[in-house]
């Protein structure tokens, strides 16, 4: 699956795609069917397609297979993609404090089209920490803000989970910067000292990055349990 950012389509904007847009997404390719039946629910931003299509894509090239439950998840779409990419897993936890009222008119568009995923996909408003989670599941968060990043991770190694997560607003009162801020920008120490801590958790960790004409905040951290 290669990249699908298109330079003549900002993928970094914030402008809901709305069904006119379903124009730039002609092709017969798994990605351009998803954002056809995205338009139709018109109500997500464009830079949430971008974002989630990018991070499910890398996460199932590394992991396959288990619950998947997508924390913080705004709109739930990344935890359908995840499906989509990888029908082995047999559900999805679509995770928040406050599901937003269209994160259901993207569910029923995606599901509409992929009658498979009826039933498997569960949107659930609830605190991060009031959420079960087990060995088997795959853990992910797209921009989860600040220090919540930091209690995903902190959950999903506390359960021995596999997770993915793509930080954002690091925030240096909240966030730790590993001492190593002397060297390079607090963001980057912040994420380096994510990557460190899930190491000495007994985690083999893996580092990528989504395109950064999506969103600059493009630094993507895996982990799983080593043997």
């Amino acid at each position: 699956m290669e990249s699908v950012v298109r330079k003549s389509f900002a993928p970094s904007s914030r402008v809901k795609l709305t069904p006119r847009a379903a124009r730039h997404f002609q092709g017969d390719t798994l990605f351009d069917k998803i954002g056809r039946v995205v338009c139709s629910a018109d109500c997500l931003p464009r830079k949430e397609l971008y974002e989630s299509w990018e991070l499910a894509r890398r996460a199932r090239r590394r992991f396959r297979g288990g619950r998947v439950v997508d924390l913080a998840c705004g709109h739930g779409l990344l935890a359908h993609l995840l499906l989509l990419l990888d029908d082995t897993s047999p559900s999805a936890l679509a995770v928040d404090a406050r599901i937003p009222p269209s994160a259901h008119k993207v569910a029923e568009a995606v599901t509409r089209e992929w009658p498979r995923l009826a039933g498997r996909v569960s949107l659930v408003g609830e605190r991060i920490a009031d959420v079960p989670l087990a060995a088997g599941d795959l853990v992910v968060a797209s921009h989860a803000c600040g220090a919540l990043t930091d209690e995903i991770l902190e959950r999903a190694s506390a359960a021995r989970a596999r997770v993915v997560v793509l930080p954002c607003c690091h925030e240096k009162a909240t966030c730790d910067r590993g001492g190593v801020d002397g060297w390079v920008d607090a963001p980057l120490a912040i994420d380096v000292t994510r990557a460190a801590r899930l190491r000495a958790q007994g985690y083999a960790v893996y580092t990528q990055r989504i395109p950064e004409e999506i969103t600059p905040k493009n630094r993507l951290l895996m982990g799983e349990p080593s043997p």
